[in-house]
C-alpha cells in the first residue's frame, strides 16, 4: 500500500469515526430546560432520619431512623411503615397509635437526614469523578448533580451523555454536560425530574 493510499484510508477512518461519534451524540432528542415538576412533595425512604417530637411528652419523643423494610420504631410505636409517606401523614399516624396509650397527642415529625425512596433517587453512572445516588431536592438542576459527584472525568464524552428518565417511560434524552462544566454554557443546564439517571459514556480517544 502506498503513502498516499495510507493518508487516505487513515482519513476515511478519522471521518467515519467522527461521523458515528456524532451520531451517537444526537440520537436522543435534547433535554428539556424544564423539567414540569410543580408540586413535588417529598416522601420518606428507606436511611433516612426522623426527629418525632411528641408535644407535652418528651419521653415520648426520639430521633429515629427508616429501617431498610421502610418501618420505624419510636416509644409506644412498633415497626410502624414509613416509607413512601410525607412527614405530615407520618405524623397523623404516629397519633393514633399513640392514641391508645396518651390522651390526644399531637406529632410533628421532621427528616433531619435525606435520602428519600428509591424511584425518585437521582442515579449518576460512568465516568462521574464520583458515581452515586442523591436524593431529589425541588427545582434540581442537571448543574446541581454534577457539582456532588465532582464533575466527570479525564475519560469522559460529556457531550454524549443522556438522562434516562424513568417517570416519562423510560424516555432517555441527550445533555451537554462538557459544555456546562468545562465551558460554563448554562444553555445546557437542565432540570432534573425525580427517578432521573445521568449516564456518562466514556469517550473515545
Amino acid at each position: 500500500m502506498t503513502y498516499t493510499m495510507r493518508r487516505f484510508l487513515a482519513k476515511s477512518i478519522c471521518a467515519l469515526a467522527a461521523a458515528f461519534l456524532a451520531a451517537c451524540a444526537t440520537s436522543y432528542p435534547p433535554a428539556p430546560a424544564n423539567a414540569g415538576v410543580s408540586e413535588y412533595r417529598y416522601t420518606i425512604g428507606p436511611g433516612d432520619v426522623l426527629n418525632i417530637v411528641v408535644f407535652r411528652n418528651p419521653e415520648l419523643s426520639a430521633t429515629v431512623p427508616v429501617r431498610p423494610d421502610g418501618r420505624i420504631a419510636a416509644p409506644l410505636v412498633d415497626d410502624l411503615p414509613a416509607i413512601g409517606k410525607d412527614p405530615t401523614t407520618l405524623a397523623r399516624d404516629i397519633e393514633k397509635a399513640l392514641a391508645k396509650y396518651i390522651r390526644d397527642p399531637v406529632v410533628s415529625v421532621v427528616v433531619t437526614t435525606f435520602a428519600g425512596t428509591y424511584s425518585e433517587q437521582i442515579r449518576v453512572v460512568g465516568e462521574a469523578t464520583r458515581p452515586q445516588v442523591l436524593p431529589f431536592r425541588q427545582k434540581m438542576t442537571l448543574l446541581d448533580v454534577m457539582i456532588a459527584v465532582g464533575g466527570i472525568t479525564d475519560f469522559a464524552d460529556g457531550n454524549g451523555a443522556s438522562i434516562l428518565r424513568t417517570g416519562e417511560g423510560n424516555k432517555q434524552y441527550s445533555v451537554r454536560i462538557r459544555d456546562l462544566i468545562k465551558r460554563g454554557d448554562v444553555s445546557a443546564n437542565v432540570e432534573m425530574r425525580p427517578g432521573d439517571v445521568v449516564i456518562i459514556p466514556q469517550g473515545w480517544f
